[in-house]
């Protein structure tokens, strides 16, 4: 048991909730048994996909779970997927389904992160529901997404204090399910997410070929799953786990066959990433890189590490262990709803396809049906030493058979290109028009509605909960009130008298006024609004002959080089102005802002910064810069 909690490092987990919406029967045991009936039957619809399904860690299971508190009976279940999210998916599309297939349930379903199913739809959820309000509101229900809304005197209140009891949202639902269906920009973004299923199950396996063991294969051959096991106690090994490899004990290198084993693509990447060189003492040894069958010797290498290691924390069973024959009423009752759902596919009883199907339903019924009823479970080591005392193992046929093996699949989509990440980047995203790059190139880009875009995500009001992100531009131009400006300036300089400098004592008394004035609510007279002017323009004389006064660019200078002026006559023509005029030459805002936003976007090489962050958080697609000597102001115009 310690290995298997081992295997269990990252606590990604999935928990599932069926409900039934009618209240009939209220006899708390009738309504054990029918829900217990519902069990068999769910599991038994979808054995055909969850039967041959290689679970990461922990398989999709269910089990009878009675009242407790307000939460009704019901029946449920947890899986821990740990790094493989395509698990996590693949629940939410079973539950979907049971809800189409069983209208009379409805589901909740949740993980570690809580409702990351509106995490998923989180840019379109409407605006009262937050995380402290969508406990029991999100349900699939026939087949659907639905979100139980604020009730009318909840919305004109703090939605944050209000929740909604379980009993009542099932009560709810079976009332008026078709008025809490969600909003098709939220359903849609969770139907992205399980677009595929269930013909996605085939592309996430990838079949590979492997020098294992001739035990390995055989247990391999019996029980597929057993890889994820394997490759978990492999991929979380340890020093201690690693003494038990020096000597192999139950996987021998000298028995050594060619097979083709079936991964997940999440296990193909984990044991192809992992760089691991066999201790001596093993007898594992690898060719040369070169050799055209190099990766085949190096998986099966690692695959015999993680068996070995599973097997080291187990005792060694008797030999007179044999596997526990299926002869329960619960067996025979799954068996015979596997028939009436044709699961067999029409296949002749004793049949070869017959057999497999047989064999992998046996599987499932014990990790899906008898393991979740039981307290005592069978870990995967010793499952693997049970297989080794009973299964027969003919090296002889296993070596006839390597030329007859499927071929080694591609896996070239271990390595993304950076323009596919981006693909996966912008589908991830939503969609988006897609413009050609040579389109975008050779367009005359707008750079004014990065600075408009700009001008709205200041104007918005942000709060602890952040500050809403503008997608589209308003229809009204943005409008500076100068007189707010200015209250708001004359309040910040005049409430703290003891901060100014000793040369601005004289004018102490007119900004002592403009408080006096604006507490009292009497608009500020022209003599304390000629004196603020005065002020600032003596600031802005002083700024202006600093760097950081001289590194703006004024309209004086861009008016100039939009006339075409050359260099020597734009400073002969400045040298005309006095230096009062060019102080008070007023800076070219937008220009400026343009500049240092494109400065910094070039300076991203590509890269993610924060300049493509904010501008593509307000919908703002800046074109590559082709060419890097293109000032700001040509761009501009």
């Amino acid at each position: 048991m310690d290995g298997e909690k081992k295997m269990v490092v990252v606590e990604n987990f999935v928990e599932y909730h069926l409900f039934l919406v009618s209240e009939e029967p209220s006899d708390p045991e009738q309504r054990k048994q029918i829900l217990k009936q519902y069990i068999e039957r769910i599991l038994a619809t979808f054995a055909p996909f969850l039967a041959p399904y290689i679970w990461q860690n922990q398989p999709f299971n269910l089990r009878y779970k009675s009242k407790k508190g307000n939460t009704p009976a019901h029946i449920g279940g947890i899986t821990y997927f740990g790094d493989n999210i395509e698990d996590e998916w693949f629940i939410v599309y079973l539950i979907q389904e049971i809800t189409k297939q069983f209208p009379e349930l409805a589901a909740r379903i949740e993980d570690n992160d809580g409702e990351f199913l509106l995490i998923e739809a989180a840019d379109f959820l409407p605006k009262w529901l937050n995380p402290e309000n969508s406990s029991n509101r999100v349900f699939f229900y026939h087949g659907k997404l639905c979100i139980i809304p604020l009730r009318q005197t909840d919305e004109k209140r703090n939605h944050s204090a209000t929740n909604i009891d379980l009993t009542q949202a099932l009560a709810l639902l079976s009332a008026h399910s078709d008025k809490f269906l969600a909003a098709d920009s939220v359903s849609k973004a969770v139907r992205r997410r399980l677009e595929g299923y269930p013909d996605k199950i085939k592309d996430s396996l990838h079949r590979a070929h492997c020098f294992v063991p001739a035990g390995l294969a055989a247990v391999l051959r019996e029980r597929p799953h057993l890889i994820s096991a394997a490759v978990q106690a492999f991929y979380l090994r340890d020093p201690i786990d690693l003494k038990a490899c020096r000597v192999f004990h139950n996987f021998p290198s000298e028995t050594r066959v060619l097979t083709s084993v079936t991964f997940t693509k999440c296990l193909y990447a984990q044991l192809m990433q992992q760089k691991f060189q066999p201790d001596r003492r093993s007898g594992y040894t690898l060719p040369a890189i070169s050799h055209p069958q190099y990766k085949a010797h190096e998986l099966g290498m690692k695959l015999a590490h993680g068996f070995e290691i599973l097997c080291s924390k187990c005792p060694r069973p008797s030999s007179d262990s044999k596997r526990c024959p299926l002869q329960s009423p619960l067996w025979t009752g799954f068996l015979n709803t596997l028939k009436k759902n044709d699961y067999f596919k029409g296949e002749m009883e004793g049949s070869a396809l017959y057999c497999e199907l047989l064999k992998k339903a046996e599987i499932y019924f014990q990790q899906s049906v008898l393991r979740p009823e039981s307290s005592v479970t069978e870990s995967p080591g010793e499952q693997v030493l049970c297989l080794l005392n009973t299964l027969p193992i003919n090296i002889e046929e296993m070596k006839r058979n390597e030329g007859n093996l499927p071929p080694d699949e591609d896996d070239s989509w271990l390595n993304i290109s950076p323009e596919k990440l981006e693909q996966i980047l912008q589908e991830a995203a939503g969609p988006m028009e897609s413009v050609p790059a040579s389109a975008i190139s050779e367009q005359k880009y707008d750079l004014s509605e990065v600075t408009e875009s700009m001008k709205a995500f200041i104007s918005k009001v942000s709060s602890h909960e952040g500050a809403e992100v503008p997608w589209e531009l308003p229809e009204t131009p943005i409008t500076f009130d100068l007189d707010s400006f200015k209250r708001a300036l004359q309040k910040i300089l005049g409430s703290s008298p003891e901060e100014l400098d000793s040369d601005d004592l004289d004018e102490e008394e007119d900004f002592e006024l403009l408080d006096s004035d604006e507490e009292e609510g009497i608009p500020p007279t022209s003599e304390a609004l000629g004196s603020l002017r005065s002020y600032m323009d003596v600031m802005d004389q002083e700024l202006a002959q600093t760097n950081i006064g001289q590194s703006f660019t004024t309209k004086t200078k861009r008016q100039s080089a939009e006339a075409g002026t050359s260099t020597t006559d734009q400073v002969n023509s400045e040298e005309d102005l006095s230096t009062e005029e060019q102080c008070f030459a007023p800076v070219d805002v937008d220009l400026n802002l343009v500049t240092n936003l494109l400065e910094s976007y070039s300076s991203q090489a590509g890269l993610a910064g924060p300049a493509s962050n904010i501008l593509q958080s307000m919908g703002v697609h800046l074109p590559d810069n082709t060419d890097h000597n293109t000032p700001a102001d040509t761009i501009l115009h």
